[in-house]
Formats: C-alpha cells, structure tokens, sequence
C-alpha cells in the first residue's frame, strides 16, 4: 500500500495512489450502496476483517433516507443534508476500524446535477478548512445524453472538482436493470456495450483538465440486480479491447491507460470479475447481493429468536419472561450488519481485494 494511503478517508493524491495500485496490483475495491450507519459500519468492519479498502457509496435516495423520508426534500435538500451526514459519519469513525475508506456517490443524470452541487459546495467549504474536500469522489452518469454533451458537462464539473482533489467517475453507455430510481431495464441492447473511440474520446477531453483525476464506468453487457443465468450477456473483453487500441493511439508504456470501474456486478461470476480486472477495473459496484444479505440476516434472527418476538412478555421460558433483549433493535439490526459484512468478505476475495493493506 502506497505511503500516502492511511487508514480514514482517502483523498486526492493518496486516492490517485490507491487506485493505480490497484490497477498495477491486479484487485478491486468493493463500491457499496449504503443507506445508513448500520450499512456503513458494515462496510468498515468487512474492511477491517479482509484487510483492504472499501467504498462508501451515497445515492441520492440514500441521501434522502439518511436525512428522513419525512424531511423536506425540495431542491434536493434533504439528499444533500443526508450525504453529508453520512460523510461526517465515516469521517468520525473509519480510523477506528483501521483502513483506507473511500466517500463515493453513485449515479448522477442531467436532471439531478443541483444534488451533486450542493454536495460539492460542501466539498469546497470542506476543503478550505481542512486542505482537502468532504468526499473523496463522485459519479456523473449523463450517459443518456450524446457523448458530446456527456463528456462536455463532465468536463465543466472536472474543473470544478480539480480544485479542491475530487475525483470524477464518469459513465459512457448505458448499465441495464433498475436502481434507486435509474431505470434503464427497456434500454436498447446496443447501448450496453461502449466502444473503444468512445473511452479514448472521453479520455482525451478530461485530460485536458489540469488536475483533473478520472475513472471511467463503461460499459459492457452489465446490469444492476440480480438475474438468472443466460439473461445477461457480459462482455468484459470489451474492456481489454479498449486498453489495446488507447495503448496505441496515444503510443504509451502502461497496458492499462485507463482506469475503469465496474457496475451491475451482483451476481456475476468470478471468472469475469477477475477476467475484467485484469483489463484495469479498479472497483467493482455491489448493491443488490448486499442488501439481499443485510435482509437475510434479519430475516435470520427473527426465525431464530420468532418465540421471543411475540409479545414484550411471555416466551418458551416463562409466561413472565421479558423479552426486551430479544426486540432491541440493536439485535435484528446487529445480524443484519454480520451478515452484510460477511457478505463484502466474499466479494472482497473475487475481486483479489484480501490482505492487500502491508
């Protein structure tokens, strides 16, 4: 691990760091969807007991559900009140864990860029005070637009985000399925797979940024969610194809000019996670498998525990036993923290993310 790499959040030149070497190194780092502390801790604590990085991801729904689904949300204020919150959360305790944590939020079309400014109004106040800004990165996903006018918006945010050490994470065709209210599952197939000149492009245009730090989310066959097998096509050859033909536009040393990341990963195999992280993927987005764990462990200890959970009162040991240890919700939600972070265990090992801090 680079020497700038520190355990707690990870910024700027350090996250630079980070990222090549995992790109040199051959892992990814797990992106996840959290929706409160409860999710985030379990990110951590995976963390802590795989022995790698980890990626906090903040929707914008996962703002709002941070905040309060009651709290007033016009102009996105309570999405942007909820990141924020959840930032400062990790910031306040990822130390404790003892590993490199990076603040991340995940999809953002055209019509929710006043959510990404509020945050990066943020970053910015952040950063005058602390040399360095809130969140360690962001994610634009104007994908639906024309790649001019994908890569040209990009491009204007770069600026803005160069200035204060945020990194852009930008998406060129389309991720299939649903997710927090992005839905793309009727998307023409064709726009599932990006194209070669598309990534050099893109490439050529940010580079122009001074400053400017990018990851690119292309795409290849993927989709969010989970589905059964034959019902997704997954191309991650696209990816390899791709590093070879900007390997010989621009006539550089490294393999692997680009850094990409991978979205819709639930569900998918080793073998193409791995195979696609030879081609430069340096994290992978996991969602759907680690929501589906977080509810099974609940689901777990509710059928383990079911007699107990019947009436504050009354169990198999007594009809005067309480059974106020057993409905605390610290207990239901504590297995569904387990769960999850053994879950992210798992992921971590696909994706050659174990033992990777000394």
């Amino acid at each position: 691990m680079p020497a700038s790499v520190k355990p707690g959040v990870v910024t700027g030149q350090a996250l630079v760091d980070l990222l090549d070497t995992a790109k040199d190194q051959g892992y990814a780092i797990p992106g996840v969807n959290i929706v409160g502390t409860n999710s985030i801790n379990a990110c951590m604590e995976a963390a802590a007991k795989y022995g790698g990085p980890i990626m906090v991801t903040f929707s914008k729904g996962g703002g709002q559900f941070i905040c309060g689904k009651s709290a007033d949300n016009t102009d996105d204020a309570a999405s942007i009140a909820g990141c924020i919150a959840g930032a400062m959360h990790v910031r306040a305790v990822a130390k404790q864990y003892g590993v490199p944590v990076v603040l991340h939020t995940d999809h953002c079309q055209k019509a929710w860029l006043p959510w990404i400014d509020g945050l990066m109004d943020a970053n910015e106040a952040y950063f005058e005070q602390h040399g360095e800004p809130l969140f360690s990165s962001h994610m634009l996903d104007l994908s639906e637009e024309s790649l001019e006018e994908n890569i040209g918006i990009c491009k204007k945010y770069l600026e803005r985000f160069a200035k204060v050490n945020v990194l852009l994470e930008f998406e060129l065709g389309v991720t299939g399925g649903e997710e927090d209210g992005v839905d793309n599952t009727d998307v023409d197939s064709s726009r599932l797979y990006t194209q070669p000149e598309e990534v050099m492009y893109s490439y050529e245009q940010l580079s122009q940024v001074e400053n400017g730090q990018f990851t690119c989310a292309a795409s290849f066959g993927n989709v969010h969610g989970v589905y059964a097998p034959g019902n997704v096509d997954l191309q991650p050859v696209i990816l390899h194809n791709t590093q070879a033909y900007m390997k010989e536009k621009l006539g550089c040393d490294s393999d692997k000019p680009m850094k990409f990341v991978f979205h819709g990963g639930s569900g998918s195999s080793t073998e193409d996670i791995q195979y696609a992280i030879k081609a430069g993927v340096i994290k992978m987005n996991i969602d759907t498998d680690t929501q589906w764990a977080f509810w099974d462990g609940v689901r777990d200890y509710e059928a383990t525990n079911h007699d107990y959970l019947q009436a504050q009162i009354g169990n198999p040991d007594g009809d005067d036993k309480p059974n106020k240890k057993y409905y605390d919700p610290r207990m239901s939600l504590r297995a569904g923290e387990e769960a999850m972070a053994q879950r992210l265990c798992e992921a971590a090992k696909d994706l050659n993310c174990v033992n990777v801090l000394n």
